[in-house]
């Protein structure tokens, strides 16, 4: 047997696989979007991606009227991309806004990452977060809505495409061929498995309006839940990071006299929530409607407070709360900040519990002008 002749030309070599963790962002601004605003838009984006798993190791900006209908950015923007995530080993591209069916499927083709966008981020984070039977059955009911117009073929759908890499626990990750008819049938039966929870939620809902109840809303990552845990000396998970609370949390809140006053911690707003994702957790918000107040918790040091707050306020009077129903509080107000505040809200550091006394009071004060009801615990309780 003759000796093996060497081949003519070396095979090249193996070609590097993306890492799952680098992210790059991409995102437009134009004349209704500043190029500021649409990069502090981006650092929240960024926030997000870091939350579900990935590393940002680049961004794009393209200035456009308008999202490209086709790629959202451009054919020129995107072979921009595509070289760039090539050079820099990407796994993961990630669009600041929600994506078209068309534009998903097309930067699929021409992208040699994985494809996702602000929504789909989002609904990640909160399929990792969810643990009560409601928030879960909300979340995948949110996620089957926003794949529906996604699917690419009878059995391929968002899930198969974009599954794997560093946004581990959430909706990507299943490899489960549904087509349009099974997934309408499940969106029917998470529907009914709603309704069900929600009329559970409605008579407790009954039990707890014969007390006052003061519910704590805002953006996401405010100190909500911070805040929840020193008024009612409660010990509930709170972290600085986005949507670190899904399910409203309930107790009863601490030195007012031992009035009989009902505390509620909320989920978090944000920019661009995907409607899905609000309309599936609407019986999770109606404790912002029903609430006798709301406590608008607004983090005062973070340089977008002015935006944030605007973003919530929108949200809360997408529920038609009376202004009188509204009570501001800037918090973490120990901290630098930029801005002159609202003179009329009250300064409180949950961190420090710098302002709570104030905050009790000016609670109280706004129940009683609002003829709440807010009966006395046992004398034993007089001090809570």
């Amino acid at each position: 047997m003759s000796p093996r002749r060497p081949d003519k030309e070396a095979p090249p070599p193996p070609e590097k696989k993306p890492d799952s963790n680098r992210t790059i962002l991409v995102g437009v601004y134009g004349r209704e979007i500043p190029k500021e605003m649409a990069e502090d838009q981006l650092d929240e984006l960024e926030r997000l991606v870091e939350t579900a798993g990935g590393r940002v190791v680049a961004r794009a900006l393209q200035e456009r009227r308008g999202p490209d209908p086709a790629t959202y950015v451009g054919s020129g923007k995107v072979e921009e991309i595509a070289e760039a995530a090539r050079a820099q080993n990407v796994g993961w591209t990630v669009f600041d806004d929600e994506l078209t069916p068309t534009q998903a499927r097309n930067l699929d083709k021409k992208l040699p990452t994985q494809v996702l966008d602000r929504a789909g981020v989002i609904l990640r984070i909160f399929a990792a977060r969810a643990r009560s039977r409601e928030a879960m059955t909300q979340v995948e009911l949110a996620r089957l809505q926003y794949e529906l117009p996604r699917l690419a073929g009878p059995s391929q759908g968002l899930a198969q495409q974009r599954g794997g890499g560093a946004f581990r626990g959430g909706a990507g990750e299943r490899k489960i061929e549904l087509d349009r008819r099974r997934v309408r049938t499940r969106i029917a039966r998470l529907k009914e498995e709603l309704k069900a929870i929600e009329t559970q939620r409605d008579v407790r809902r009954k039990g707890l309006k014969r007390v006052a109840t003061v519910s704590l809303v805002g953006y996401t990552n405010a100190g909500k839940t911070t805040l929840f845990n020193r008024l009612t000396a409660s010990k509930e998970f709170a972290e600085d990071r986005l949507f670190a609370t899904l399910d409203p949390r309930h107790a009863r809140l601490h030195g007012v006299g031992g009035r009989a006053i009902v505390l509620a911690d909320t989920v978090g707003f944000l920019r661009k929530l995907p409607h899905t994702l609000v309309a599936s957790f609407k019986s999770t918000l109606a404790e912002v409607k029903d609430a006798d107040l709301l406590v608008h918790v607004v983090d005062a040091s973070s340089p977008q407070a002015s935006e944030q707050r605007a973003v919530a306020e929108e949200v809360i009077a997408g529920f038609g709360v009376e202004k009188r129903r509204i009570l501001l509080a800037y918090n973490k107000t120990d901290r630098p900040h930029a801005g002159a505040l609202d003179a009329e809200a009250v300064r409180i550091s949950a961190a420090t519990g710098e302002g709570l006394p104030e905050l009790r009071e000016a609670i109280v004060a706004r129940l009683k002008a609002l003829g709440s009801r807010m009966p006395f615990y046992g004398p034993g309780n007089a001090t809570g």
